[in-house]
Formats: C-alpha cells, structure tokens, sequence
C-alpha cells in the first residue's frame, strides 16, 4: 500500500520540480533584462534564480556542475577573501567582496540554460539592451546629454555603466548577423540603435571594446570581412556629431588629461604591486591608499580604481590573484574555440563579449562592475549550456 501511495504522489511531485525549474529559468531571464534598468531589480531576480536553482540542486540530489573556465573563477573568489583578511580595512573589503557571489551565475546559467534556451536568453538581451540603448539615444538628441559632464546613461547610474552593458548587448547583436538565421533580421534592425547608442555615450572603451569584438567576429565568419571594418569606422565617423569624433580621435592625443592620468595609474598600479604582490593592498582599497602610491604626473589627487582590468586585480589583489583571473581568459578563450560543443551563435557571441571585456578593460575597470560581471559571465556559459541536455528527473521509485 506505501510503494502505491508513493507512486501515486509521484506526479505531483514531479510537477513541482517542474515548477521550480520553471520559476529558475524565468528569474534567469529576469536577470539578463532588468540589468538594463535597475541593478535592484536583477539583483532581486537574481537572489530568486539562485534560491530556485539550489532548491532543485537539493530536491534531485545533483552535482554542482560547471563549464572549466568557473574553477579558476573559484580560486580567485578564495585569494580575494585571503586579500580582504590582510586589508588596511578588512571589514570593508570583506564587505565589497560581496560581489563574489555573482561567480554563482556561471553553475546556474550552465544549469538552467540547456539546449534551445540559450539563443532566447540572447534575444532577451538583445532586445532590451536595444530599448535601453533607444532612450540613451533620446537624452543625446532631446534632452541634451552631449557633453563629458552629461553623458547618456539610460535609466541606470552611471554612463560607464551604461555603454559597457551596450557593448556586450552589440556582440550579441552582431553575433546574431553573423551568425544567426532566424534572428538576423531582428538583429539587423536593432543594430543602429546599439551603435549609436553606444558612440553618443562618448565612452572611449566602450568604443574600442565594440570594435574588438567586430573584427573578431568577421573574422571567425570569414577573415577578408575585417577590411570592411575600415570603411564602415570611417563612413559613421564622417556622419557622426563633432562631439563624437572628437571624442574618439582623443584617445590618440598624449596630451588628453585623461590619458596622462591613466598613464600615471600604470605607475601607481605598479607600486602598489612592488609594496604588497602577494595579497595587493584589499578589495575596495586602490581610492584609500591612492595618495601613498601618487606621482608626480598625477592628474586626478584620488581615483576609485585604476582603469586597468589587470592592474587593477593585481595591485587589490595580488599578483597569484591576476593569475587565477588569466587562467580564467586563457581558459574561456580556449574552450570556446576549441572545446564548446554549443551553437556556433552563442560561442560566437561568448568569444565576441570576452574580447570586448579584454580590449575595453585595458582603459576601465568593466570587471569590477556588477552589472557587466552579471551579463558577462552569463553570456559566457550560454554556449557550454546549450551543448548539455536538460536534467532529467529522478525516478521517483528510487
């Protein structure tokens, strides 16, 4: 009478796991669309994806399970920690660790976004990317968000922000082009809109990171496409406003106060490495101890970071800290070219966004922020869970 009670109950049981997995994956998509909008609100998504997934982790009695680039991943979370317990402050730097929770997007995504949900995920993204890179336009051309001390930043809080969330949302987009049969047509028609969207930003990273991961997607198509990309810099350059053009031909002039500054921060960076290279000087600790380390051909008195990704890692965290963080490109670079067994579409997409994560944050420090991190590191597992089946579910006889 128990083992027919028991598979009678089976059903409902299984219904509700499905539910579960249910609710996961639309909090998963959540999070892709509300990081243009309000970090609270993804956050918030976030928080449920994750009670969601570690519920059916618990319920079915699964492995953690994550593509190999998560790992070192793991051991930069862990030299972090080591880093904030030898911080000037470690109260605050164990608090802005915090952020090493969103590691956790990459075992979720690789579970959740199996087979077909990948590329809706994509399309997720793409489209509100383009609704938010639409309003960025409209404060450029109505509300007058066209100069360096008003920058469009949509609804979000800050331009950096901003334009770095837009440039990951173009390599999607353009990937699609590439790549994608279905979507091309979508993508076509969103893609003015994240091209300008991200110039009138006048956010010189952003701009080198989206170029970036043009010619490396051209090129994975086809190599003799990258001399396109020449023409069409200097056509939208031709067209484009005097505060756009000047803004990017600035990257060029050594005389440009910000470039001196982030030249000078190369110096900083360097002696901060020299003073502590194995624990860095903490987590959130480059703005307090910045006037220690300061030169002479300083521009700016205090900088929050150093506008360097790998500078920035290993003068907070250490040198074995920046060592962990290469393996984790050197190991998602890898695995997407040779080993992801997913869509061409998403490991196009994956590698074009790594790219334009590296080129970009030669200038700005787009790893340490949260909104990028999140889509970042969720467009990279995409193609590595595409490539798995969807868990099946336990028999409930066992």
């Amino acid at each position: 009478m128990t083992n027919v009670n028991a598979m009678s109950a089976a059903p409902t049981d299984f219904s509700s796991v499905d539910r579960l997995e249910q609710a996961a994956l639309l909090a998963l998509i959540g999070v892709a669309a509300a990081l243009h909008f309000s970090i609270a609100a993804a956050q918030a998504m976030l928080t449920l994806a994750v009670l969601c997934w570690l519920g059916l982790v618990l319920i079915r009695r699964e492995r953690i399970e994550a593509p190999r680039f998560f790992w070192p991943l793991a051991g930069l979370a862990a030299l972090t920690l080591v880093s904030a317990a030898f911080s000037p402050r470690p109260w605050t730097s164990f608090v802005d660790s915090k952020q090493l929770l969103l590691y956790l997007i990459v075992p979720m995504a690789y579970r959740l976004a199996t087979g077909p949900r990948g590329p809706v995920i994509l399309t997720v993204t793409v489209t509100v990317g383009a609704v938010s890179a639409a309003l960025g336009i409209f404060q450029y051309g109505i509300l007058h968000y066209d100069n360096l001390g008003l920058r469009p930043r949509g609804v979000l809080g800050h331009y950096m922000t901003y334009s770095g969330l837009l440039m990951l949302v173009l390599c999607g987009a353009l990937a699609q082009l590439v790549f994608g049969r279905r979507e091309r047509v979508w993508a076509a028609l969103v893609m003015p809109a994240l091209v300008v969207g991200i110039a009138v930003t006048l956010t010189r990273s952003a701009m080198v990171g989206a170029c970036a991961a043009a010619a490396t997607l051209f090129a994975l198509k086809d190599l003799r496409l990258v001399a396109i990309l020449p023409v069409v810099a200097a056509v939208f350059l031709a067209v484009s406003p005097a505060t756009v053009t000047s803004r990017f031909f600035s990257m060029f002039d050594l005389n440009d106060p910000t470039n001196r500054d982030r030249l000078a921060m190369v110096k900083e960076g360097g002696r901060m490495i020299r003073a502590r290279p194995l624990v860095g000087v903490g987590p959130n600790m480059v703005e307090v101890v910045y006037a220690d380390y300061r030169g002479a051909d300083a521009v700016e008195r205090v900088n929050p970071h150093l506008h360097n990704v790998p500078l920035q890692i290993a003068a907070e965290r250490g040198l074995p800290a920046l060592v962990l963080w290469l393996l984790f490109v050197g190991t998602a670079l890898y695995d997407l070219a040779v080993r992801a067994r997913g869509q061409p579409l998403l490991r196009a997409a994956a590698l074009a966004s790594l790219v334009a994560m590296l080129a970009a944050g030669m200038f700005e420090h787009n790893f340490g922020d949260s909104e990028f991190l999140m889509l970042l590191l969720l467009v990279l597992t995409l193609p590595f869970a595409a490539g798995r089946s969807a868990v099946s579910v336990p028999d409930a006889r066992a």
